[in-house]
């Protein structure tokens, strides 16, 4: 299987498949990153909306950073705008929340507690700090990766990566309705996160 590099490669030199199997490749991981944070039918259309300004920007892209980030970096750009001409003002990244701007994300249907506890306690993160989070842990990005993605410098990415999941965790205790689950979800928190993951996929698959 040819990688990402190879592929761009292959794009520029004028092989449209090559540029069909980027978009195919990673399409998952937008549509994961969107419908987690706005509902249809705002979500698909941020996702064209991504790959459209990918294709269209693709000559400006010179590889200083993987497509992957490349991608994520228009993605939340352009999620940023969205929620900001909702608004009609600016927002700030650093203390507004999904759950504060009253988004109507699409619902997983989490077949554990310890899910629903994951995604409510996401959701009620500053949003630059759910998309450092999810980036982490559902694309497992490095630091390095997701402040290129974010446009952060790499040494802010690190500490607002930490500030982070000490932030879950306390979403996550405040929301918990038992001490009982909230030692569940904490004992083994990277493996809720994985589960979300996977079952916030077909939905955004599935989405009209």
């Amino acid at each position: 299987m040819p990688s990402d590099a190879e592929l761009v490669d292959a794009w520029r030199a004028g092989d449209s498949d090559a540029g069909a199997e980027l978009f195919e490749r990673h399409y998952d991981a937008v549509a994961r990153f969107f419908h987690n944070k706005v509902g249809a039918p705002a979500g698909n259309d941020l996702i064209q909306r991504t790959f459209l300004a990918c294709l269209e920007g693709f000559a400006r892209y010179r590889g200083e950073a993987s497509f992957r980030t490349y991608l994520f970096s228009i993605a939340y750009n352009l999620l940023c705008k969205h929620f900001e001409a909702q608004r009609r003002s600016r927002i700030d990244l650093m203390t507004t929340s999904i759950h504060d701007l009253r988004s109507t994300p699409s619902e997983v249907l989490a077949a554990r507690s310890e899910q629903r506890l994951v995604l409510a306690a996401l959701r009620r993160l500053p949003i630059e700090y759910q998309a450092l989070i999810e980036l982490h842990y559902w694309e497992q990005m490095t630091a390095a990766e997701a402040a290129l993605a974010l446009a952060i410098p790499l040494g802010t990415a690190k500490t607002r990566l930490r500030r982070a999941r000490q932030l879950l965790e306390e979403q996550l205790a405040a929301l918990a309705d038992s001490p009982a689950l909230l030692t569940s979800t904490q004992t083994d928190l990277e493996s809720w996160a994985r589960e979300l993951r996977d079952r916030l996929l077909p939905q955004a698959r599935q989405q009209p």
